[in-house]
């Protein structure tokens, strides 16, 4: 009867907020690759980053996803407030709901 219910309210939003920023991820990450050679990026200037062009792509985006997941999860947490939801009259009229 448990799993009959469906995903929880935190389960749905969990994955509204994963999937929605692995798209932006992967979309930012072809954007700055397009403009950016890995071979020519330097650790502030000095020393060039020893690592494989595929271990460039793949740290970039997971740190783009981590990025955006991080802002998406602030996003979802800020609209929806506990106490938004036991007064629904409390909006001004025309309010999306």
């Amino acid at each position: 009867m448990n799993g009959a219910a469906g995903p929880t309210r935190i389960k749905r939003f969990a994955m509204a907020v994963a999937w929605s920023s692995f798209l932006a991820a992967g979309v930012l990450e072809a954007l700055v690759f397009a403009v950016v050679d890995p071979a020519d990026l330097r650790w502030f200037g000095t020393a060039p980053v020893q690592l494989s062009t595929q271990a460039v792509y793949t740290l970039s985006f997971l740190i783009f996803w981590a990025v955006i997941a991080f802002g998406a999860s602030l996003a979802l947490l800020l609209i929806s407030l506990p106490g938004d939801e036991d007064k629904p009259g409390r909006h001004a009229p025309g309010w999306p709901r």
